[in-house]
């Protein structure tokens, strides 16, 4: 049996967790790094507002390199594609061939990932494809991780939700029309404990904020907030919780 070489696209919340718990039991891949893009004014992770700080600590208590991709706040399409390719491209030299992605069923998204890596003749790799959200919420609790919402959506929740830990209560209160992955880009999580980890990460609560993204001038600009495809996107805006390192 050929091991493939990976790189894991890192998120820093739970369903990477889960997705990578998975990845590394599988003895086809060998997960290579971890790649985070990371906004480059703020220094925080792209769309869930987590200090590089956390990240690296993750990172760290994983065990993987970690290899975080520099974005500009509100980049282009262009601008994306261009640092991805660029990183892709280097990675490919050492013989990285693999993406790994912890999407669960948007299909658009994974058609995107996979007709990019296509041009660099890279291949994507989805662990938690298909699996019914409420199954995987389960499973994560169940295995022992631990995650604590840092971005919500105002959209889809209130204020109220954001700096809570995923357990029972929390899925229980979750509105009928939120996807309790929130895969749909209502909230966005920092995993904290679980089996992947050596050692918890430590932080406490800091301020929870209020942010609203302007629409962008172009209509090839992505969204770093919390995601969502809608055209009323820019209409809502975003209760983040920072967490600060201990």
């Amino acid at each position: 049996m050929s091991i493939k070489k990976a790189l894991f696209n890192w998120s820093s919340g739970k369903d990477s967790a889960l997705a990578l718990y998975k990845i590394l039991q599988n003895p086809v891949y060998k997960i290579e790094c971890l790649m985070t893009s990371v906004n480059q004014q703020f220094q925080r992770i792209s769309m869930h507002g987590v200090r590089v700080e956390l990240l690296e600590a993750q990172a760290k208590s994983i065990g993987i390199p970690l290899k975080i991709l520099e974005i500009p706040e509100m980049p282009t399409m262009e601008v994306y594609e261009n640092v991805m390719t660029e990183t892709l491209t280097k990675l490919k030299e050492e013989g990285i061939s693999q993406s790994v992605f912890g999407d669960i069923f948007l299909e658009d998204l994974r058609k995107y990932r996979e007709d990019q890596l296509a041009k660099l003749d890279f291949e994507g790799v989805f662990p938690i494809w298909k699996i019914p959200s409420h199954d995987l919420i389960q499973e994560f609790i169940s295995l022992g991780f631990k995650t604590i919402v840092v971005c919500i959506n105002e959209r889809y929740l209130d204020k109220s939700f954001v700096g809570r830990i995923i357990d029972q209560d929390f899925i229980n209160d979750l509105p009928e029309n939120v996807d309790v992955c929130g895969e749909n880009g209502e909230f966005h999580t920092f995993a904290f404990d679980g089996p992947i980890f050596s050692e918890p990460i430590n932080f406490e609560i800091g301020e929870i904020v209020y942010r609203k993204y302007e629409k962008p001038k172009t209509e090839d600009s992505s969204n770093t907030a919390c995601d969502t495809n809608s055209s009323d996107a820019f209409d809502f805006g975003f209760w983040y919780c920072d967490l600060i390192p201990k």
